[in-house]
């Protein structure tokens, strides 16, 4: 199957315009025929499912939570950006565009990321409309702060739980659509299954997770909004229900796997302290807008922080990259926090972190803030309880979480830091109007691919949700859905659903009658280590290929010897927790051929064959200028598409932050 694109022919500023001016639409009364199926009530899924039953369709929308609030979307911390230049400071369009093709190492495409770039201010305004309480400056107007890759300050965010704020703000506008009858919700379900009649997905297959009961559900189109797969390494910054079984399983019927391999590496993590832990907190890259990252110029030095002077600290990226210094993208700042460890200049008891120092910063403002109040003399001590105050008031919960998790002060004594893994770039591949290989099934947010290539610039998450969600579906499902208006509505027992239905309660009972000895968690802890250890922050072909093996080992033990309590017609976590795993495992193995087969070194994806003299990403344009399209051929076997990228306006070149 050739890869289309669908990328609007026409000067790159002008495509989405005349796209919408041209588009089919879809008049009132048809709408109301038409079903909808939203998978997933994150911010992209919960503003998909307001906007179309907003526009009059009949939506329904699945989540496998109790309620949509607990979407892992509320996990965001620092912000979101957008093109508004309220500071004054150079920002426009153009440069959010060019920000995020080159934070992704120039494999993201034109098209997609400009139109992102486009609708980012509209985001800000459909907020402030639905009352997100977004900080403010002195005057009224929205505060904006700094975030990696950039050098503007374009990031809205309301202190340190934006995620937070906009999901309630999109979950306001889903609870008024289901009032008014247009979306109908159904929580605790998870979609098992995409069902497709005559090659189109027509509706799916989903597991109410109270009662075990498996129910058939038709759609005219089926949108996945499932968010990312960045639990395949056990550890992470992810909720620990997320999972990629909703879009693993549409692969399965499909859809192709776009850059499985692209993973980011968040460097602002509370690092690991044992064995015991099965998910890892993320501190807000916001705090790298006034935190200031350092170790000890002496390998192996003990001292607490304190008390290592000034001239005995290396504030790395500040040397390294003085252009943008602690504001570097996430992949380099990952990078050389782990150089710096590995070299030895690690610290903490696991040596195993760098420190986040905010001293610098309290006392900048609370010099400012003492000049305010004309205290132009005032003590080194007022100024940092002044300069604590306006700490606080920007990032005081990031700071009482680390103080609760690590039982540190953080305002006194530096937090600890250390990557860990967090968004995944891959996903579904979808074509300009979001739209899967599978006609009719579309992917929206993070289960796709589109937008960020091979790393993701910070507070661009939130971005590409709404974007989606709230200005991009609307128009390009009508002009799929304008030529569907005659098809009625199918009946669930149509014999692709009952044979759907079947398949899942196969291997629904398979599972269940293993009955093995090792528990599920056990299996996803070990594929978490393979993946971490070879597929992680450093890539080699010898240890990618190691782990294909290991991960094909590890699946034939999972299917005999797994063990998973309970009954399937009943509330069941481990069922549930198992098909995850399951998908997980498989999804792991097509990861590692992925990264095996790109030999280069591009954002998130460090092959250490491929670097340069000091250590950076290595790329190879020639012959690696492409999103890797995956087609599911059967167990362990995939077909390698490749869907090229075109630069019309940017031209590539090394990607420097010096």
């Amino acid at each position: 199957m050739a890869l289309n694109s669908k990328i609007p022919a026409g000067q790159l500023d002008k495509k989405w315009t005349d796209y919408k001016s041209k588009c089919k639409l879809v008049n009132p009364a048809n709408k109301r025929s038409l079903e909808i199926i939203v998978v997933g009530t994150g911010l992209a899924g919960a503003s998909a499912a307001a906007s179309l039953g907003e526009m009059g369709y009949k939506v329904k929308a699945f989540c496998f939570q109790d309620s949509p609030r607990r979407a892992h979307s509320i996990a965001a911390q620092g912000g979101i950006n957008a093109a508004k230049n309220y500071q004054n400071d150079g920002d426009s369009t153009y440069r959010l565009f060019y920000d995020t093709i080159k934070g992704g190492d120039y494999r993201a495409r034109e098209g997609n990321v400009h139109r992102l770039a486009e609708v980012s201010a509209n985001i800000i305004d459909q907020c402030v409309a639905q009352g997100v309480p977004f900080a403010r400056e002195y005057g009224g107007l929205l505060s904006n702060r700094s975030f990696g890759g950039t050098q503007v300050q374009r990031t809205f965010y309301a202190a340190g739980q934006t995620g937070q704020q906009l999901l309630i703000g999109a979950y306001q506008g889903l609870e008024r659509q289901i009032a008014l009858g247009t979306v109908e919700m159904y929580s605790r379900h998870e979609m098992l299954e995409v069902v497709k009649i005559d090659g189109r997905a027509r509706g799916i297959i989903a597991r109410n997770l109270v009662t075990g009961e498996l129910e058939r559900h038709f759609g005219h189109a089926v949108l996945l909004c499932t968010g990312g797969y960045g639990n395949v390494f056990y550890l992470s910054t992810n909720a620990m229900g997320s999972n990629v079984t909703a879009a693993w399983k549409a692969h399965k019927q499909g859809a192709y796997f776009g850059n499985p391999c692209f993973t980011q590496i968040h460097p602002t993590c509370i690092p690991v302290s044992g064995d015991h832990q099965s998910k890892l907190t993320l501190m807000s890259e916001s705090l790298r807008n006034d935190g200031r990252i350092w170790v000890p110029k002496k390998q192996g030095d003990n001292r607490k922080p304190t008390e290592i002077l000034e001239e005995e600290r290396d504030y790395y990226l500040e040397r390294r990259y003085p252009a943008f210094g602690n504001l570097v993208p996430r992949d380099v700042a990952s990078r050389a926090a782990k150089e710096r460890c590995d070299a030895g200049f690690g610290v903490g008891s696991s040596k195993m972190a760098v420190y986040l120092d905010f001293s610098s910063a309290i006392m900048r403002y609370g010099k400012v803030e003492a000049r305010k109040q004309g205290k132009e003399h005032a003590n080194d001590t007022e100024v940092r309880k002044l300069g604590m105050d306006v700490v606080k008031e920007k990032y005081g919960n990031l700071f009482d979480m680390y103080a609760k998790i690590t039982g540190e002060d953080p305002y006194v004594v530096p937090m600890r830091i250390y990557p860990a893994v967090h968004y995944t770039m891959g996903g579904l591949w979808v074509d300009y109007e979001l739209m899967t290989t599978v006609p009719g099934l579309y992917a929206l947010g993070e289960a796709n691919f589109s937008d960020h290539g091979a790393n993701r610039l910070g507070a661009s998450a939130l971005m590409q949700g709404l974007a989606d969600g709230y200005f991009v579906i609307p128009y390009t499902l009508g002009n799929n859905l304008a030529d569907d208006i005659r098809t009625k509505a199918i009946p669930t027992d149509h014999p692709a659903f009952v044979q759907a239905e079947k398949e899942v309660s196969d291997r629904i009972n398979r599972l269940m009658n293993i009955k093995g000895n090792e528990s599920v968690e056990s299996f996803h802890k070990r594929l978490g280590k393979i993946m971490w250890d070879k597929c992680g922050m450093g890539r080699n072909a010898k240890g990618l290929a190691e782990a294909i093996t290991e991960i094909q080992a590890l699946r034939k033990e999972f299917w005999s010897n797994v063990r998973i309590p309970g009954e399937i017609n009943e509330y069941n976590p481990e069922l549930d927790k198992a098909g995850r795993v399951a998908d997980f495992i498989e999804l792991g193995e097509l990861m590692c051929m992925d990264a095996l087969q790109r030999n280069e070194s591009c954002g998130g994806h460090f092959r250490e064959e491929y670097q340069t003299e000091d250590g950076e990403a290595l790329r190879d344009d020639e012959k690696y200028m492409y999103v890797a399209a995956w087609e599911y051929k059967g167990e362990s076997n995939f077909e390698l598409h490749k869907e090229s990228l075109d630069y019309e306006v940017v031209h590539p070149s090394a990607r420097s932050y010096k």
